[in-house]
């Protein structure tokens, strides 16, 4: 009997003695609420499928400590075991990951590490390459944000989310010749529109789709309007939040991209010239004879884009196409 009651003693002492250490535990895992991670574009540029190293997409990663106390984390040596990039389509489908990343994540091996501290307001930042993480293999509009781990991928129960940032992926630009005015190769971001003749904004336009330079097709182009060509879905764009039209503008441009809708509009065709241009101080139609190429023909159209002037620039926002026969 005092055999089984001094056991009974020491069960209790154990038990008591393992609660009092997890509860030890408890009081020293770091508090994350006050810790912040944002992404943005490192040097941002025009952006194509392929791989990390010849079309890389660079993103500049920061951490900040908000609150008001020491903020502490592990940072891996290698970042795929501090991170993860997630890209969604509009259809809100996510990209695969690397192989890898898999493979480095399946696979025994150490991971070295170092431990920062940030105090109050402090933050720390680096530059990743989304393709080390995640396949962008086709041409599209794409919704990117970051999952990072503060204690490493092992406890990726731990996560921090950051911002989420809108991801164009164009086209890789083809080595096709052309005879008409060159178009800036730079990011629609970068780019303004400028107060040039509604024939110069069809004619701009034009060109740029022919080089497949989206940012350029889209800087003078009234995407609102366009949408409200279809009765469908103009009926839900004038009843939604902003923000929901937004996201429905960003899934316009990904299917006009993809060519799912408005096939004609995102046609390409081998040359074009202008037939007439008339406008308005606030509207204007301008009237282009445009030839396609095929295998054994060639198809030719006449396309009438509808612009109008709001502060000084001039947008399509509408067009007709007439079949003019093959030749």
């Amino acid at each position: 009997m005092k055999i089984r009651k001094l056991f009974s003693i020491i069960s209790v002492l154990f038990v008591i003695g393992q609660v009092a250490l997890f509860a030890e535990d408890e009081r020293t895992v770091q508090d994350y609420s006050n810790a912040a991670v944002s992404i943005k574009y490192y040097n941002r540029s025009v952006y194509y499928p392929g791989n990390a190293d010849e079309a890389p997409i660079f993103v500049h990663i920061t951490i900040k400590n908000n609150g008001s106390e020491t903020l502490r984390f592990k940072l891996a040596d290698d970042r795929s075991f501090s991170m993860d990039f997630n890209a969604y389509t509009v259809k809100n489908s996510r990209l695969e990951q690397t192989e890898n990343i898999i493979e480095k994540r399946t696979t025994n091996q150490t991971v070295y590490f170092r431990e920062l501290a940030l105090e109050q307001g402090e933050e720390y930042s680096f530059v990743e390459n989304v393709k080390n993480f995640i396949k962008v293999e086709e041409p599209s509009v794409y919704y990117l944000e970051l999952f990072f781990y503060p204690e490493l991928y092992k406890s990726k129960y731990l996560t921090l989310k950051s911002n989420r940032l809108t991801l164009e992926v164009r086209p890789s630009p083809s080595a096709a010749s052309s005879n008409f005015v060159a178009v800036k190769n730079e990011s629609v971001e970068l780019l303004k529109p400028e107060n040039i003749s509604p024939d110069k904004v069809v004619e701009q336009t034009i060109i740029a789709r022919q080089k497949s330079l989206w940012d350029q097709y889209f800087l003078y182009m009234d995407v609102e309007s366009l949408i409200q060509r279809n009765p469908s879905l103009k009926k839900k764009y004038i009843t939604v939040s902003a923000e929901e039209r937004s996201r429905m503008i960003q899934a316009f441009k990904g299917d006009l991209m993809q060519a799912r809708i408005e096939n004609d509009i995102v046609a390409v065709p081998e040359s074009f010239q202008i037939e007439k241009t008339t406008y308005s101080p606030t509207e204007g139609s301008v009237t282009v004879i445009e030839w396609f190429k095929y295998p054994n023909f060639s198809e030719k159209k006449r396309y009438t884009y509808k612009v109008k002037q709001h502060e000084g620039i001039w947008k399509i926002y509408d067009y007709t196409v007439v079949n003019l026969g093959t030749e």
